[in-house]
């Protein structure tokens, strides 16, 4: 009986295009399993930090579930470089332990960047990012369901963001209403709303939100199907989620500028809720700037004391939906 040479070998290929493989290369007996290989859910982001931080020594009582709830849509490498940023903090601080401090500290380097303190704002424009982060905070915190606020900066990173504001889901979401969509979309508005209800001016630091909502009210209209006017119909051949997702528009020319309309009234209308929501509480949106530029950076505790403490004088403020 012949030998086989090739007995006990598994042959293994990666690939972020499975779009584009050959289907000679997928027939039964050749490249017949496909494994995907997905970002990992709350769960994995926490087992994947407790084997990272078993080769770094930390203090009791850490909580690397605060660090997972943190890291929404993080790979197992971000995952590594946050344990392994912690570890160099601690010993640029001079401890032998990593703290959760250090370990909440490195979350922000690798979303955002290291502080990059050659940049220094002008008064102004320090008072500006103020209240555009502000602006993002108090739309954010008046919204249904929307994940809470858990802290605010106005520091600069060395990605270029002269300051963040950072909310941390309780739990892990897997479906997205079409309210809680338009209420995502109107708060990345707050910023450049704050913006204009107070210094009557736009400015470029808005660039990045104005992605983010446009590309979210995109997908409302030709992914999700949750435009009134197009109803459930894919507009869109999807690009491949692997190098970055997106949407190639398969429609006529005259449906394209449809879109383009529909994509811009629901956009506007979120600029419209943060500008309602921001006049509704412009006491307490100067009060939390004022604070924030004195202190530059801000928990989400922080945050919620001073919005929701009565003030005496101050206009009464609605309450948060429930």
């Amino acid at each position: 009986m012949p030998v086989s040479n090739h007995k006990g070998i598994v042959v293994l290929a990666a690939t972020n295009r499975p779009e584009t493989l050959d289907q000679a290369l997928l027939r039964p007996g050749r490249f017949d399993r496909r494994i995907p290989v997905e970002l990992p859910d709350l769960a994995g982001r926490e087992a994947i930090l407790q084997i990272h931080a078993t080769d770094v020594k930390m203090e009791r009582g850490i909580d690397l579930g605060i660090i997972a709830r943190s890291t929404p849509g993080a790979s197992g490498a971000d995952l590594a470089n946050i344990i392994n940023e912690a570890a160099l903090r601690a010993v640029r601080f001079g401890r032998s332990r990593v703290t959760q401090e250090d370990l909440l500290e490195s979350v922000d380097v690798v979303i955002a960047g290291e502080k990059k303190k050659s940049t220094v704002l002008s008064p102004h424009e320090k008072e500006v990012v103020s209240y555009h982060e502000t602006g993002h905070a108090i739309v954010a915190a008046m919204q249904k369901g929307s994940a809470p606020v858990s802290k605010i900066t106005i520091v600069p990173r060395t990605s270029g963001a002269l300051g963040f504001t950072m909310q941390v889901e309780e739990d892990e979401h897997f479906l997205t209403t079409r309210q809680e969509a338009k209420d995502k979309i109107a708060v990345l508005c707050g910023g450049r709303a704050a913006e204009e209800l107070i210094f009557n001016e736009m400015t470029t630091g808005a660039s990045n939100d104005i992605e983010k909502a446009t590309q979210l009210a995109r997908a409302m209209v030709t992914q999700y199907g949750m435009s009134d006017k197009f109803g459930m119909v894919q507009l869109g051949q999807p690009a491949s989620r692997y190098l970055g997702g997106g949407q190639q528009l398969t429609c006529s020319e005259g449906t394209a500028q449809e879109i383009d309309a529909e994509v811009q009234a629901l956009v506007e209308e979120g600029h419209q809720t943060a500008l309602r929501t921001l006049r509704e509480n412009r006491f307490k949106l100067h009060e939390i700037a004022h604070y924030l530029q004195r202190k530059e950076t801000i928990t989400g505790e922080e945050f919620m004391n001073i919005l929701t403490r009565d003030d005496g004088f101050a206009p009464k403020m609605p309450a948060p939906e429930q």
